[in-house]
C-alpha cells in the first residue's frame, strides 16, 4: 500500500544553548575517559611516575562540572552564553592544573588548549571567545612558573625528545578525532536548525493562507445568509400555497429544495462558528459516537441508499464538545470520496489508546504519485479545477491544531484511503467516558 503521511506538528526546536551544553558534556566525558586511560598507561606499562592525587582531583572536578551541567539542563530553561563560557573556563583551568603537575610546557598535551580555543570560537559570542583565548594564554604563561617535572625512567631519559614526539603524535591524533566529532555534530545541529526553521516558515505561510481563506469564507457566509433566509421563507410559502399543496410531485421537489437550503444554511453557520462569529449558538455537547453517526447520517441523506457504509469499532463512548471545523473537514473528505466513488464509501471508527482513528475509503482511481508526495499542500488536486485541493489542506491544518494528524494511501483492492488520528483529549468534555 503506497502512502504519504502528514505529521501532527514539527518537533519543538531545541535552543542552541542547550544543544551546545549537551555537546560540551559529551566532549568532557570523552576527555575524562582519555585522561584516565593516559594516566593508567603512563603509570603502568610505561613506568613513568605521576602525582596521581592532583591529576585525579582535576578529573573529579571535570566530573562534577558535568553533573552540574546536567542538572542545569534538567531545569528546562535556556542555557546562556555566560554559563557556556564559565564551563569552558573551568576546562581551561583543569587542563592547566593537570599540565602543571605533569611537566608543564614540556608535556606534549599542552596543545590541547587549541581545542578549547576553537570550541569557544564556534560556540560563544566574540567577546567570550576572546576571553577563552586570554585564559589559554594565561594558562600557558602560568605553566612556565615552577612546573612539576616528570621523572623519566632510563628507557626514556636517554631520549626525551623521542618521547615528546610520540606524545605529540598522540595529542595530534586526539585533537583531530575530537575536532571531527565536534564539527560533525555542529553541522548536524545546523542542519536540524535549518530544517526546523524551514518547517516553521512553511507552517507560518500555511497559517497565513488559512487566515486569508477564513476571512474570505466568513465574508461569503455573511453575504449568503440573507439570500438563503429569503429562499427558505419563499419555499415555505410555496409549500403552503393552496394551488401547490395538492401537487404531490411539486411538494417532493419543494422538500428537496428546502433540505438543500437548510444544508447550505448549516454550512454557513458552521463557517461562522469556526470563525468565532456565531451568534446565539453554543458548542454542541455530544459523544464521539453520536458525532460520527451524525456525520454519516448527513452524508447518507445526500446519496443513494446503501452507498455509505459505517463500521463502528470505537468501543467505549466518550463525551465530547462537537467541533464544527472538524466536522466540516470530515464532510469534505467524504464528499471527495463520494465524487470519485459514488457506489461505495466506507467509514470506520476505531480507538488506539488515547487516539480516535477515523478511516474513509473509496473505490475510485486512488491518489496519484504527485498527490501522495504533496499531500496536505494547497491547490494540489486530481480534479483539475481552479482552487481545488483545499479540502485535504484544511483537513491537515485543522487536525494539526487539535494535535492530530492524517495519512493518505492507495488501497490494495483499489481506491483511496484517508486515515485521521485525533487525540480524544482535544475534544473530550469533562465528565469521563460513557457506555
Amino acid at each position: 500500500m503506497t502512502s504519504s503521511t502528514i505529521l501532527p506538528a514539527a518537533p519543538a526546536r531545541v535552543p542552541a544553548g542547550r544543544r551546545n551544553m549537551t555537546l560540551l558534556i559529551q566532549l568532557r566525558w570523552i576527555a575524562v575517559g582519555g585522561q584516565l586511560a593516559t594516566i593508567g598507561i603512563v603509570s603502568g606499562p610505561m613506568g613513568i611516575s605521576l602525582p596521581h592525587a592532583p591529576l585525579l582531583a582535576a578529573i573529579m572536578v571535570l566530573i562534577a562540572i558535568n553533573f552540574a551541567s546536567i542538572a542545569l539542563l534538567r531545569r528546562g530553561r535556556a542555557v546562556t552564553n555566560a554559563e557556556l563560557t564559565a564551563v569552558l573556563l573551568f576546562d581551561v583551568a583543569a587542563l592547566c592544573w593537570q599540565l602543571h603537575h605533569s611537566g608543564g610546557l614540556a608535556n606534549p598535551f599542552a596543545s590541547l588548549f587549541l581545542l578549547q580555543v576553537v570550541i569557544g570560537a564556534i560556540l560563544l559570542t566574540p567577546r567570550s571567545s576572546w576571553a577563552i583565548v586570554a585564559a589559554a594564554l594565561a594558562a600557558l604563561a602560568a605553566l612556565r612558573i615552577d612546573p612539576t617535572p616528570l621523572l623519566l625512567p632510563p628507557p626514556y631519559a636517554a631520549d626525551p625528545m623521542g618521547l615528546y614526539l610520540k606524545g605529540s603524535f598522540v595529542c595530534f591524533l586526539l585533537i583531530a578525532v575530537l575536532f571531527v566529532a565536534f564539527v560533525t555534530r555542529i553541522n548536524r545541529n545546523l542542519r536540524d536548525s535549518d530544517a526546523a526553521l524551514a518547517a516553521s516558515r512553511q507552517r507560518a505561510a500555511e497559517e497565513d493562507h488559512i487566515v486569508r481563506m477564513g476571512l474570505l469564507a466568513s465574508g461569503a457566509a455573511h453575504e449568503l445568509g440573507t439570500p438563503l433566509s429569503t429562499l427558505s421563507v419563499l419555499i415555505g410559502d410555496w409549500k403552503a400555497a393552496p394551488r401547490l399543496a395538492k401537487d404531490r410531485e411539486m411538494q417532493e421537489d419543494l422538500a428537496d429544495m428546502d433540505a438543500a437550503v437548510q444544508r447550505c444554511k448549516a454550512i454557513v453557520s458552521g463557517i461562522l462558528m469556526s470563525a468565532g462569529e456565531a451568534r446565539g449558538e453554543a458548542p454542541q455537547l455530544t459523544t464521539m459516537r453520536a458525532f460520527l453517526i451524525d456525520i454519516v447520517t448527513g452524508s447518507r441523506a445526500l446519496r443513494r441508499p446503501g452507498t455509505v457504509e459505517f463500521n463502528d469499532r470505537f468501543g467505549v463512548d466518550v463525551a465530547i464538545v462537537s467541533d464544527p471545523a472538524l466536522r466540516q473537514v470530515i464532510d469534505n473528505v467524504m464528499d471527495n470520496a463520494s465524487e470519485v466513488s459514488p457506489d461505495w464509501v466506507g467509514v470506520s471508527a476505531t480507538r488506539d489508546g488515547d487516539m480516535a482513528v477515523i478511516e474513509i475509503a473509496d473505490r475510485g482511481p486512488g491518489f496519484s504519485d504527485e498527490m501522495l508526495a504533496n499531500f496536505g499542500q494547497p491547490y494540489r488536486s486530481t480534479k483539475g479545477r481552479p482552487g481545488g485541493g483545499l479540502g485535504l489542506f484544511l483537513l491537515v491544518n485543522v487536525l494539526r491544531k487539535l494535535g492530530g494528524g492524517a495519512t493518505v494511501a492507495n488501497r490494495d483492492a483499489g481506491g483511496a484511503l484517508v486515515r485521521i488520528t485525533l487525540p480524544i483529549s482535544a475534544v473530550a468534555r469533562p465528565g469521563g467516558e460513557t457506555t
